[in-house]
């Protein structure tokens, strides 16, 4: 285990112990790491020396052409960049915040930070200046990385507040070519300044290679910030490399394999599958053009493993589920003829039973008809390990995804410790997160809170010592926050949030995202707040639809709208959100049956602070700002006035009245 600090020791492990389970803590990919590879540069160096120009390192698509970089290629990339932030006075633990989508650069970017012993921070792309303002004056970031000239923008907003940051480099120059400030350096005018660098001192790259160390911290990935303001995790090198040996100990990648790097490059989980998986074993990496072209770009790559949050994974769902509706007669006809057999033969596999020949026969079927052509469709048919992680799936979207032959697993993790648990193959549980990688060890406390010890623990939060203290215990286990219970056969079960779960007036507790997540299933549902307290008697959702599904389904029935708070309010889509309220209804206790619910007259929005950059929700902000609309549930209203103010994404501020109706659940 990494050594603990004294500030750690203060959090109490006297609360008891009613559950312990541990994956293999003797596994032979988790032995101690070699000096010589115990950094994420150290690795790429060394993959890149063997690859050379023989070797795709990655591929990057630009204007409708999948453009390939070699191992060489990289190398040359990150060895200039990192001698050009040298020349203006990078100094080994200093920071470099990186904000921009998932781009060749991005990697060339952090290794070149990574390998000159400075810290490298992901902001996520859609921060608003003042979050992009917070990470960098918390993080004393001195250097700043950063995709385009929207962010560019708001950097220029904070100029005068960023004292510390030196510069601000961009990789994508279009429309700068007109910006003349100083602060502001291209990409290739960074790496020009590196290539003269090492004409100066040739053999410098590779010096401060070597001067690293595994127990440097190498990344500051900031926590989402649900309940306070976000706070710097501090991970090192080791701690890194410990957390990708966990997952691929089990889910193994090889330098053949092709991986499609779209989540977030501030998210942990991503760091962990994309950057680290690249750097250490070699995998090819793949990146979209846009968002918009994603889905298409995934098609031609066909990847052997895949990382998205859940969000996305649900989005994938109901597209197929809305083009099916569009489709033709006969694919509609196989679609339903056949979905119950993929369902049918994932129970057999789920209870551990031997599928029989004659449902094998009508699967096989199936596959030709139409689970095969929908694979090749969604871009899997060369899928091998996909993943869901960030915040829980449906178990619904699950049995779905093994339905059409996609083993979807979960993935359990946090910013502080990586991946806690995840699904092995042939051991996929829907109700479960899995077990326990080989190197991680998971206790349940008296108060079913979930702890977690491994090597891939962090070191703590960067200039936050008492919340250090509070989250690792004197014994190395991160004290989660996160409730949940281990079953007999080892599968971890997640249940909400700790301080989430709630309790009604009646004693009975409940797990709003247990309901959430239920409910998202719907392609009409984007997202839920279950509601409920110590002082209501039944649980209650605000519901926020996915607008262009319904707006589909409105126009098919000729339901007529003029906008989205228009469409919000008819009876008919109330009518449709009410019986997929009743479909999640009838698998619950009547105790914990939604009894009313409202269809929200906007989405939740992370620029209004209602949602965390990972999309989970902000409760204790959301219940506030729609606490008119949640006390006149409980009071017994059929319909609220509201009148709301509304931030755009450009700055301009709006204001929304509308009456919103309050509808009972039959």
């Amino acid at each position: 285990m990494t050594s603990l600090s004294s500030t750690r020791a203060s959090a109490s492990t006297t609360d008891g112990i009613i559950a312990q389970v541990s994956g293999d803590l003797a596994h032979p990919a988790l032995k101690p790491l070699d000096p010589a590879l115990d950094t994420l540069p150290k690795h790429f160096v060394t993959l890149a020396k063997r690859y050379g120009q023989g070797h795709i390192a990655m591929r990057k698509k630009r204007l409708g052409v999948w453009n390939e970089y070699t191992w060489s290629a990289s190398h040359d990339h990150v060895r200039n960049f990192c001698l050009g932030l040298v020349s203006l006075g990078l100094q080994r633990g200093e920071k470099v915040s990186i904000i921009g989508d998932n781009d060749p650069e991005y990697y060339w970017a952090q290794l070149a930070v990574q390998a000159a012993g400075g810290i490298s921070i992901g902001i996520f792309t859609d921060a608003n200046p003042q979050e992009l303002g917070y990470v960098l004056t918390d993080s004393d970031s001195v250097f700043v990385i950063a995709q385009d000239q929207e962010q560019c923008d708001k950097l220029l907003e904070l100029r005068e507040s960023l004292p510390n940051v030196r510069a601000v480099v961009y990789w994508d120059e279009r429309g700068l070519w007109s910006y003349h400030n100083p602060w502001l350096i291209s990409f290739d005018a960074m790496q020009a300044k590196g290539r003269d660098y090492e004409a100066a001192h040739p053999g410098a790259f590779e010096a401060l290679v070597e001067a690293g160390n595994g127990d440097d911290i190498a990344i500051f990935s900031y926590t989402s910030g649900t309940t306070s303001l976000p706070k710097g995790a501090m991970l090192t090198h080791r701690n890194l490399i410990y957390g990708m040996r966990h997952v691929l100990s089990i889910a193994p990648v090889t330098d053949a394999d092709n991986y499609v790097s779209f989540s977030p490059l501030a998210w942990i989980t991503e760091q962990l599958l994309g950057v680290a998986a690249h750097v250490c074993q070699g995998q090819i990496v793949n990146f979209p053009e846009k968002s918009e072209t994603v889905h298409n770009d995934i098609r031609e790559i066909a990847p052997s493993s895949l990382l998205f949050p859940s969000r996305l994974w649900e989005s994938l769902i109901s597209l197929v589920q809305v083009r099916m509706n569009d489709a033709s007669w006969l694919n509609r006809a196989f679609y339903r003829l056949f979905m119950p057999v993929g369902y049918k033969v994932v129970d057999f596999q789920d209870a551990g039973k031997t599928v029989p020949l004659l449902w094998q026969g009508l699967y096989r079927l199936g596959d030709l008809a139409i689970f095969g052509p929908l694979r090749d469709k969604l871009g899997m048919v060369h899928m091998r390990e996909a993943y869901t992680s960030g915040a829980s799936l449906s178990p619904d979207a699950l049995r779905w995804f093994r339905a059409i032959g996609v083993t979807l697993k979960n993935l359990y993790g946090s910013t502080e410790c990586q991946a806690h648990t995840l699904h092995y193959t042939g051991e996929v549980r829907f109700d479960t997160v899995g077990k326990p990688p080989p190197g991680v060890e998971i206790r349940i406390s008296a108060q079913n809170e979930i702890w977690i010890r491994s090597r891939s623990v962090f070191q703590g939060y960067y200039k936050a010592e008492e919340a250090t203290a509070k989250a690792l215990d004197n014994e190395g286990f991160f004290h989660s926050g996160d409730a949940g219970f281990i079953r007999e056969d080892g599968h971890l079960v997640y249940l909400d949030r700790v301080k989430d779960l709630i309790e009604l007036a009646n004693g009975e507790r409940f797990s709003p995202q247990y309901l959430e997540i239920r409910l998202k299933f719907s392609p009409y549902i984007q997202d839920v707040m279950a509601l409920g307290s110590n002082q209501t008697n039944f649980v209650a959702a605000l519901i926020i639809i996915q607008f262009d599904n319904v707006a589909r389904w409105a126009e098919k029935r000729r339901v007529s709208f003029t906008t989205y708070v228009d469409l919000t309010q008819k009876p008919e889509v109330y009518e449709l959100i009410q019986a997929d309220i009743a479909r999640v209804n009838s698998v619950l206790p009547p105790s914990q049956r939604i009894a009313r619910f409202v269809i929200l007259h906007k989405a939740f929005d992370a620029d209004e602070a209602e949602l965390t950059r990972t999309r989970k929700l902000r409760r204790g902000f959301l219940a506030d700002r729609y606490k008119d609309i949640i006390e006149a549930i409980y009071e017994g209203k059929d319909a609220v006035e509201v009148r709301a103010e509304v931030k755009y994404r450009d700055g301009r501020a709006g204001v929304v009245e509308t009456t919103v109706r309050i509808a009972d659940v039959k």
